[in-house]
């Protein structure tokens, strides 16, 4: 059957002399080569003329060695295939039909990217230089590289940077860097439009939240390789952004905030990163035998078809706590009477609220379905659906709850009878101390950062965003937009 074609030519290739068409599906077909075709939107990602020849840049699948192997999966190789056209005249018009296709797949052509030298196993550099500057290069695209320094480095340099000359910023970190980033748009006078800047992960820290999300909606495996490759592609998808405030204070978060179990284990386990990634299921194993339950209450406007979890009440008002003074964080806050993104437009007290009284062992929100590259916290969440997953702990046997943690890596905690999972469009978080040891708080983690730390609670005496006291989170529907697979 006949293929309509854009061009077709009898190149060499190999030392064979073949016909290649360039079909308009964007498919480049070799039809006397048996089950030889590259697909330009997905497998090329760019082409220089050499003399006479042409040399495509392509990524390909190669198959595990041991494909008998159950969940082997194939890696993603960078391949160089060249070929030669009939004439000089040819050879032009090869290049201008590829060109033409390839820029009509909108990908990006100017980039800025952050590294973070001091994420996960440090490796952030050599992830850059031996893995994501290479596909850029084949893909022709120009970018900025900005080593972060310190702690909040790309929120400061995002603040000032023109991201009109740059079609998208990536962060080739953990979640941490991205939070940053987020956040410092958000304090743009110009957040509106700064906020709509395309922003792409590459997996080079502890969790990667977000980034095994992306790729996993699609059923990638979250490698440096697929994430460069959804950047690549141009891909968008808008992300839901959630504002926590407290007082005059406030923190935009795009993964997570947690409470309770979830956070004392991710905080706590610090104090072992000798013993790499091991520690958090050591600590775990640890809270779990010395449970802990904190008192408070949670407070929410449900999602339709969620109406029946808690109790009714009204809009319990928003903290006074003055958060982020100057003798407890040496960054200046978000205030609310400067002209940056004021939160999501919703008049909270017209809303249908209802409230859960604690104890708890673990309060956690999440706006993407996985918190780190084995743990799905929320399986249901969606990227853009305008409401975070809220997933509660109130009480639980230890053996059952040993084995509900086991089951975070593909999400069947949510199934137990121990666990409330439901979503929420905005939630108030009145934490208190805990349960057993009244004279001890706990700690309040957001995107991988200590929002708050209680009296008592583990490095209470560092400074931090803001108090252990009531918070109030709302969700703005796709406010943010990243790169995605497809």
């Amino acid at each position: 059957m006949d293929r309509p074609a854009v061009i077709s030519d009898r190149v060499t290739f190999n030392g064979t002399v073949t016909l290649l068409s360039l079909l308009v599906d964007g498919t480049l077909w070799w039809p006397e080569i048996s089950q030889r075709s590259l697909k330009l939107d997905k497998e090329v990602l760019g082409f220089i003329a050499d003399g006479p020849k042409i040399k495509l840049k392509t990524v390909v699948e190669v198959g595990d060695s041991c494909s008998c192997v159950a969940g082997s999966r194939a890696k993603l190789v960078r391949r160089e295939v060249v070929f030669q056209p009939s004439s000089e005249e040819l050879h032009k018009l090869w290049c201008h039909k590829l060109g033409d296709f390839i820029d009509s797949l909108g990908r990006p052509k100017k980039l800025f990217v952050f590294v973070n030298p001091f994420g996960g196993k440090k490796s952030g550099i050599n992830i850059f230089n031996d893995e994501v500057k290479p596909l850029l290069q084949d893909s022709q695209i120009q970018f900025t590289l900005q080593e972060t320094k310190h702690q909040l480095h790309a929120k400061e340099v995002v603040a000032s940077l023109d991201v009109s000359k740059y079609d998208g910023i990536v962060c080739v970190s953990g979640d941490g860097i991205l939070a940053e980033v987020v956040n410092g748009l958000l304090e743009r006078e110009d957040w509106d439009s700064a906020i709509k800047t395309p922003l792409g992960v590459v997996p080079a820290g502890t969790g990667n939240g977000m980034v095994k999300s992306l790729l996993d909606s699609v059923g990638d495996p979250c490698a440096v390789a697929n994430a460069v490759l959804a950047i690549i592609g141009g891909h968008k998808q808008p992300v839901d952004v959630a504002t926590i405030t407290q007082g005059e204070t406030r923190f935009f978060s795009i993964l997570m905030l947690a409470w309770g179990l979830v956070a004392d284990i991710d905080i706590e386990s610090e104090k072992y990163r000798w013993m790499g990634s091991s520690r958090i299921d050591f600590y775990a194993l640890c809270r779990i035998i010395c449970l802990r339950h904190y008192t408070g209450r949670v407070y929410f406007v449900p999602a339709p078809t969620f109406e029946a979890y808690g109790e009714p009440t009204s809009y319990p008002g928003i903290s006074t706590s003055k958060g982020s003074i100057s003798d407890q964080i040496d960054v200046e806050p978000v205030n609310l009477q400067r002209p940056s993104y004021q939160g999501p437009e919703v008049n909270l007290e017209d809303l249908s609220w209802r409230v859960i009284n604690g104890p708890f062992i673990s309060v956690w929100l999440h706006n993407v379905p996985w918190g780190a590259e084995n743990t799905m916290a929320a399986p249901d969440a969606k990227f853009s659906d305008g409401y975070l997953d809220l997933i509660i702990m109130k009480d639980s046997p230890k053996l059952p709850l040993l084995s509900l943690m086991s089951k975070l890596e593909n999400g069947d905690h949510v199934k137990s009878p121990y666990v409330t999972y439901l979503k929420v469009k905005a939630f108030v978080l009145e934490p208190g101390p805990r349960s057993k040891e009244r004279e001890k708080e706990g700690i309040i983690d957001a995107d991988g950062e200590v929002l708050a730390r209680g009296k008592g609670s583990y490095q209470c005496e560092k400074k931090t965003l803001m108090a252990y006291d009531k918070l109030q989170i709302a969700v703005d529907q796709g406010l943010a937009t990243f790169f995605t697979p497809v």
